[in-house]
């Protein structure tokens, strides 16, 4: 019988680390919308530190979860970032819209995060960098 546990691990860490990749080149790419203007239209001060810094932080931890290295300790970040995306973005839904049209909008961060914590407690698994070099 088959175990594919570890080709499902790959697949866990391949989408929230191609997806936090991608969108961290896209905050240094489209700074007016995703970057620097993103956060000071939702907010956020320090918006010229800010930006770049979580567009730094995602474009690390989204290629050591892709590689599957240090998978645990790249997952804490993007949750940090996932928890501050939803209070300054959903939350002022859910307060001024209602559940539905929050959850709406927060689908995809909900998905994100439910991998993310899957991560952060099971770790990589064994097709990834991190096996790879500790059983060397």
């Amino acid at each position: 019988m088959l175990h594919h546990t570890s080709e499902a691990q790959v697949i866990i860490r391949f989408v929230p680390g191609i997806t936090f990749l991608l969108e961290g080149i896209q905050k240094f790419l489209h700074p007016d919308d995703l970057g620097v203007g993103r956060f000071i239209a939702i907010g956020i001060s320090r918006a010229g530190f800010w930006a770049p810094f979580v567009a730094v932080v995602e474009i690390a931890s989204g290629v050591l979860l892709t590689i599957g290295l240090f998978t645990r300790m790249a997952a804490i970040p993007l949750l940090n970032d996932m928890a501050v995306a939803f209070v300054y973005t959903k939350w002022p839904l859910l307060v001024h819209k209602g559940f539905f049209p929050m959850f709406h909008e927060y689908r995809t961060d909900f998905a994100m995060t439910g991998l993310l914590i899957y991560l952060l407690i099971n770790g990589s698994g064994k097709r990834s960098q991190g096996k790879i070099h500790h059983t060397r």
